[in-house]
């Protein structure tokens, strides 16, 4: 199939991948690692790229409207260079400055369809809200992407799509990529989201500003709220309020009016710093511009429920809700507790808050965390196996996955297996490791570049140092 990612600035992406879930043992050669010392402490202020969820529906938002906007602070990483790419290949003009300051030449009568396959990478993001987008604007398309994301059910989009007029079909009754759409009218549905997701909501809302009457999406379980502020400030037809204890979204069709977007610092990868500096003495870190909106600060609380020293700071006439972290060292262990996922509602910051919770006193339980099943792997199992590698104790119970706590980790060789907050969690795992155990490795590396790719740069910058190796396909590092 062609593919059609390629960075912000036009080149080539990154990304790709296999699928599966993480495991104990080396990765096949090639492909880059990472080496990393326990026991050095953190210290200093970083700020973490812009924020891959914002990132993406800026993106897409731009290209609807009717004109030319500018975006700044756009995530670096791989899984928006591709919606980037895959825009362009709409006939989208997306062009980068010197300074990263992006701008994107929008509006409907700008798209087209394309002359090849879409290639996402490893963005289930990308790839569900552009369904979205095409299904209003009646583009006939294929949609695909890496080894990972042709695992990844698209039926959680599709259902809604197909229920408003759209004509999708993938692989399997889970409607596996590639998906094609074809170009058929939308009218708009009241659709109430079977679980709590994001991705739903926005690919069907980024249907509905383009399908005829209203659209409603209900959500029991309130999610990030990006794709609605997005849409309200580029003079969408929209309405959001509490309904009988949901929270009501209505949208009708319109035009969007371009404007600049700042996308402010990521939580998610915000998160990492936070829990290495919880667990490596010593540290004292701030993490500056991050976002700290609703249904993305629930780690923060999570963390202060377990004792951490966690506390935001937003400065007055902040454009939006950014702001900085400050966290240090509590000096003594955390506590163990009980979280939910409604606390999460994307569940990004399990993997790392997992980790945390390995070293509190007393069990933790992450209640119904199923839906990490279909992340970029079984990330349920993976996070067990990533605690076990590191010799900490969790279980998978059904749906929930349940962390012993009281563990020292250890230096260990990790296999993320295409997933990059495994990856990153395990660079986090080795840095807090005993540091007479060693160094941990952690291979695959490379998939780091889908939304981190400075992650060892900014490690530098707090003061600590890591070491990537590329590999040959022979298995000699070079």
């Amino acid at each position: 199939m062609n593919g059609g990612g390629g960075g912000v600035n036009g080149g080539g992406g990154g990304g790709g991948g296999g699928g599966g879930g993480a495991y104990e043992r080396p990765a096949a050669p090639g492909g880059a690692r990472l080496g990393i010392q326990g026991g050095q402490r953190l210290s200093g202020t970083v700020v973490v790229p812009g924020d891959k969820s914002i990132s993406h529906r800026a993106l897409l938002v731009a290209a609807l409207a009717e004109g030319t906007s500018t975006i700044t602070g756009l995530s670096d990483g791989d899984d928006v260079a591709r919606t980037a790419g895959v825009l362009r290949q709409l006939d989208v003009a997306v062009t980068a400055g010197p300074d990263g300051t992006v701008t994107v030449a929008g509006g409907r009568g700008r798209i087209r369809p394309p002359r090849a396959v879409l290639d996402f990478g490893n963005s289930g993001t990308g790839i569900r809200l552009t369904l979205g987008v095409l299904a209003g604007m009646g583009i006939t398309a294929t949609l695909t992407g890496d080894r990972s994301l042709r695992g990844r059910p698209m039926d959680r989009v599709a259902v809604p799509l197909t229920a408003m007029g759209a004509r999708l079909r993938g692989t399997g009754s889970r409607c596996l990529p590639p998906v094609r759409i074809a170009a058929t009218p939308l009218t708009g549905i009241d659709y109430r989201p079977p679980m709590a997701s994001a991705q739903v909501k926005s690919a069907v809302l980024l249907a509905g500003i383009s399908a005829a009457g209203t659209t409603v999406v209900r959500e029991r379980v309130p999610t990030r709220t990006h794709t609605e502020e997005l849409l309200a400030a580029a003079g969408a037809t929209i309405d959001v309020r509490d309904e009988g204890g949901e929270r009501v979204v209505r949208v009708r069709r319109c035009d969007l009016a371009p404007g600049v977007i700042a996308v402010p610092g990521d939580p998610s990868q915000a998160a990492f710093w936070v829990v290495a500096a919880l667990l490596t003495p010593g540290s004292s870190v701030v993490v500056d511009g991050v976002y700290l909106g609703p249904a993305r600060s629930g780690f923060l609380d999570v963390l202060a429920r377990m004792g951490a020293p966690v506390t935001t700071a937003t400065p007055s006439g902040a454009d939006g809700p950014v702001g900085s972290i400050s966290v240090r060292h509590p000096g003594g262990p955390l506590r163990g507790t009980v979280i939910t996922a409604s606390e999460i509602p994307s569940l990004d910051e399990v993997p790392i808050l997992a980790l945390a919770a390995a070293t509190a006193e007393g069990p933790s339980r992450f209640r119904d965390v199923g839906e990490l099943r279909v992340k970029e792997s079984d990330r349920l199992e993976g996070i067990a196996a990533l605690l076990h590698a590191f010799r900490c104790g969790a279980t998978v119970d059904g749906d929930d996955l349940v962390v012993e706590g009281g563990a020292v980790p250890r230096a260990a060789i990790f296999d993320p297996r295409g997933d990059h907050r495994l990856a990153m969690t395990a660079a986090v795992a080795g840095l807090a490791a005993d540091p007479g155990s060693g160094v941990t490795t952690v291979t695959s590396w490379e998939m780091v570049d889908t939304s981190y790719p400075g992650f060892v740069t900014d490690l530098g910058t707090l003061g600590a140092r890591a070491e990537v190796t590329e590999c040959r396909g022979d298995g000699v590092t070079e």
